[in-house]
């Protein structure tokens, strides 16, 4: 009865994937992104070259890949589909105000808010962040560059602006400015490294 119950499964993820794969290959390219920047960063088998291969593996296996592909296009509609594909919220807060261009990759996103104008590609996050608004005003919220990462339990909150290819240290607290090419740590966030 297991084994049916394994192929029964397996079967349904399999034809939803289909259906899903052609409705992102046609109205989503940020996913297609999403996937190929994940499932480098993820270390997965080289040898799945397709999107076809990997976008199926992520969602199988990775979770946190699963509430990016849920916070994108809204396709886990039904608690039935929610469940065959371990979608969780997470507890994470993306608003739908936050324009994020495609390749973000999360891991363990718990307990994070993210508010922002808008985030450029290839954006990296970890768990317990807050990326927000400066005294409740939502016209005082961040805009993130390109190349973009972010440890675990770092604040950005206000008006500011993070350049391209930057790195933004675990517990960082970020309320100014940060330049292109650098890592930031700290309370509050200075640069600590710059980037070639």
């Amino acid at each position: 009865m297991k084994k049916l119950k394994f192929y029964l499964k397996h079967y349904l993820m399999n034809s939803h994937l289909k259906r899903f794969e052609k409705i992102v290959l046609a109205n989503h390219p940020e996913v297609v992104e999403d996937v190929q920047i994940t499932y480098g960063l993820r270390g997965c088998d080289e040898r799945k070259t397709n999107f076809s291969e990997r976008f199926k593996h992520l969602m199988k296996y990775y979770p946190e890949f699963v509430y990016v592909f849920q916070w994108r296009t809204g396709l886990l509609k039904s608690s039935r589909l929610k469940s065959l594909f371990k979608y969780t919220d997470y507890q994470c807060k993306i608003f739908k105000s936050t324009k994020i261009e495609g390749g973000m990759a999360c891991y363990h996103p718990y307990a994070s808010v993210i508010n922002a104008k808008n985030i450029g590609r290839n954006f990296e996050f970890r768990n317990s962040i807050t990326i927000g608004n400066k005294s409740n005003d939502n016209r005082l919220i961040p805009t993130i560059g390109d190349n973009v990462k972010i440890g675990a339990n770092a604040c950005i909150i206000g008006d500011i602006k993070i350049g391209n290819n930057v790195i933004i240290g675990a517990g960082s607290i970020v309320v100014r400015d940060v330049p292109n090419n650098v890592v930031v740590a700290g309370n509050p966030a200075r640069v600590i490294k710059a980037l070639e």
